[in-house]
């Protein structure tokens, strides 16, 4: 039996037009479409003095004009485009079937402190390989703040993307082709989506090495075998595949600079990827590729 409720074959419809083009192949109507909302409700941002530069203005809000300036154009890509194409394709049963990923919070209790424990632990470990073993410990106040910072996260980047990313895309992509390729499309489309807010404040922009976008996209897509397997492994609970990636962002936005004062932006993002590599490699050697996928593979349309 597979994870996911059947889909439908892929679309004979021969109308014309955007429908007709969405219905005959959904995945690329929703890359495409992810891509062009976002970059183009990031523009603005950009083009600010959190950006580039090039017009004389700020985005109200926080310094780097992440809530008015980024979170309208990541919730307007993943989450918004999934939810249209869906709605195209397979009608309000099909959006049941969508959001009922987003509310399956019934998974076994250990997988809870499974992630929320061992994400912090294992970029801990990684970046001590840099450090030479060296961390301090966070402040009680930086504690205290963690779990309202994972909510915020939840709430932001984790519902922004993962109904896209994860929800829409993985289970039709594995149906198509198997998991190892799902990994490596969704992995570079998911960073390559980032690569727009590499010239704003978010990515460092005015004292940036031109590599780092690069390294960034290599991270989405090792990193996407773990959060590949862990969605395979919860039968498809979007929750657990949300605090994974929000695990990550939290605990570098909070606690990475004061646990790791001497490691500088480039260098922790090695450690990420260091991170990945192995814990993904140990997935695919132990799963033999599969990452636990159940389903059966569908002739590609």
């Amino acid at each position: 039996m597979t994870t996911t409720a059947a889909l439908e074959p892929p679309s004979t419809d021969r109308r014309g037009g955007f429908v007709g083009f969405v219905r005959r192949r959904p995945l690329l109507a929703f890359f495409t479409l992810t891509i062009l909302a976002s970059w183009t409700a990031w523009i603005p941002l950009i083009l600010s003095q959190q950006g580039m530069g090039v017009l004389d203005f700020t985005i109200p809000g926080d310094e780097g004009g992440q809530m008015l300036g980024m979170l309208p154009g990541a919730y307007l890509g993943p989450i918004g485009s999934a939810l249209l194409v869906t709605y195209l394709c397979d009608g309000r049963a099909g959006l049941r079937r969508w959001a009922g990923r987003l509310f399956r919070w019934r998974v076994g209790w250990l997988w809870y402190p499974g992630v929320l424990l061992g994400v912090p632990a294992v970029i801990i470990l990684s970046v001590m390989v840099f450090t030479g073993g060296a961390v301090n410990a966070p402040t009680t106040a930086l504690l205290m703040v963690y779990v309202p910072g994972m909510i915020g996260q939840m709430l932001t980047t984790g519902l922004a993307e993962e109904p896209g990313w994860r929800d829409f895309a993985t289970p039709r992509m594995q149906r198509l082709m198997g998991p190892l390729p799902t990994v490596l499309v969704i992995g570079v489309v998911w960073g390559v989506w980032h690569l727009p807010l590499f010239l704003t404040a978010w990515g460092g922009w005015g004292d940036m090495p031109w590599w780092r976008p690069v390294e960034f996209v290599a991270f989405c897509i090792v990193f996407n075998v773990v959060m590949t397997w862990v969605f395979n492994k919860t039968r498809e609970s979007l929750p657990i595949a949300m605090l994974l990636h929000c695990g990550v962002n939290n605990f570098s936005s909070i606690l990475a600079g004061e646990m790791f004062p001497t490691v500088d932006r480039d260098t922790y993002q090695h450690a990420l990827i260091l991170g990945s590599v192995v814990v993904g490699g140990i997935l695919l050697a132990a799963t033999r590729g599969r990452l636990t996928y159940r389903g059966e593979q569908a002739p590609l349309s």
